[in-house]
């Protein structure tokens, strides 16, 4: 219970650290009524035509609804697990998690869930990985830059950094994403030499949001440099609940799990196929279909999907060259979804012809591999004539965009016409 405070300081201390339960926001919405992003909606919640949903009048909100689920900025887990008047005190008194020292000192709980937003999610100019594709290719050849290189040791550091700030502020779907990151990121800077670093980050990623236990200090050993040395110096002791954990599920809904599974899966099969364990690669991309069954098709997922289907044509065309024919199954599923977006009125038109030329492209290198050298060059012209192509209609749609802006602004300085002044008789 703790003293009462005596002397009128005491007092009005004591007053100030008391919640007026009035004051208090509408409690948060149980779990099971949060969807995120997978129910689309009436009308375009962003502006531009890459959010329609194909077969229906709907559009797809971007993941914005997503978003909000894994960042959780209104701390609607913590406020159902502790309770409003509880959670409210301690955010008045500063006794939430957050970072207490360095350059975050100062920032609020929320403030830096924000800055967690952007490690996460930012993309660079610079970065070769750039746009929704997730498909694995080595990128590593020995002749990079220092440029590139200490650009790719800065993405690495940065996604060490969001793991660190994800375990400081307690939150588990964002530690998850922070280590699907981190895979990825190995990959890019050390190629087939990061693989095994790599796997071992997508396993961790895919034990917080499974339906298991995990060790919060052993996934904190992968925010520091030499992770891989430190790995046996530590007995495992997993406690912590895991994001599909029936315990979690009180807090929060099931689809938060699902999404770090489908980031976690693509890249461990990344991972795997970096490795040259192409049979283990397939099966670990196979598994998120399921996770996919019930998504709208808009482009955002439908990227997600291409990415599947090349990534498995890939695996089939490195094990076998020979048999083009089963890996191109997959490609031709991959090229129909850039299809669909192409043929649909009002549809993702830009996104379906990029996800047409990453098919076209990889089956290319699996006719190459195929011993099928003339078939190759054949696309490989028809892929950069298209491209040409893709070119002009970039250019001219980005002067008529750039037009109708510049009429805005000059209909604006001129203010609005006057109607003539008419004499009466």
């Amino acid at each position: 219970m703790g003293k009462k405070a005596r002397t009128p300081v005491g007092k009005e201390k004591a007053k100030d650290r008391k919640v007026n339960k009035g004051d208090l926001p509408p409690p948060p919405p149980p779990p099971d009524q949060l969807h995120g992003s997978a129910v689309p909606l009436a009308e375009p919640a962003l502006p531009g035509s890459g959010f329609k949903v194909l077969g229906s009048d709907c559009y797809d909100d971007g993941g914005v609804g997503d978003l909000t689920l894994l960042i959780d900025l209104e701390d609607m887990v913590l406020r159902r697990k502790r309770g409003e008047t509880e959670y409210f005190a301690a955010l008045k008194a500063d006794l939430l998690p957050r970072a207490t020292y360095g350059s975050m000192a100062r920032m609020t709980r929320r403030e830096q869930k924000v800055s967690l937003a952007q490690l996460l999610f930012s993309e660079d100019n610079d970065d070769e990985d750039k746009g929704p594709s997730e498909v694995y290719t080595d990128q590593v050849d020995g002749e990079e830059s220092k440029t590139v290189i200490d650009h790719r040791a800065g993405r690495l550091s940065q996604a060490r950094a969001a793991l660190r700030l994800s375990l400081l502020l307690r939150e588990p779907a964002c530690a998850s994403l922070a280590l699907a990151e981190l895979c990825k990121r190995h990959l890019i800077y050390r190629g087939k030499e990061g693989a095994s670093d790599a796997l071992r980050c997508a396993d961790k990623c895919l034990e917080i949001a499974g339906d298991g236990f995990w060790d919060g200090d052993e996934i904190a050993l992968e925010a520091d440099d030499d992770a891989n040395s430190k790995q046996t110096a530590l007995e495992k002791n997993a406690t912590t609940p895991g994001l599909a954990h029936s315990a979690s599920l009180k807090l929060l809904p099931i689809r938060v799990s699902h999404l770090c599974l489908r980031s976690g899966l693509l890249q461990r099969g990344n991972a795997l196929a970096a490795m040259g364990r192409e049979d283990d690669a397939r099966e670990t991309y196979e598994r998120v279909f399921p996770l996919l069954k019930d998504e709208p098709r808009c482009s955002r997922v439908d990227w997600e999907r291409h990415s599947l289907h090349v990534n498995i044509g890939n695996t089939y065309s490195r094990t076998k060259p020979e048999s083009f024919e089963r890996a191109d199954e997959d490609y031709k599923k991959a090229e129909q979804l850039g299809q669909d977006h192409v043929d649909e009125a009002g549809g993702s038109e830009t996104d379906g012809r990029s996800m047409l030329a990453c098919a076209r492209r990889h089956r290319c290198r699996a006719l190459k591999r195929a011993g099928k050298v003339d078939d190759a060059r054949k696309l490989m012209i028809e892929l950069i004539q298209e491209q040409r192509k893709e070119n002009e209609r970039k250019a001219k749609k980005d002067a008529e965009e750039k037009a109708a802006k510049e009429k805005e602004k000059l209909d604006a300085a001129m203010g609005p016409a006057v109607p003539p002044v008419t004499k009466k008789c």
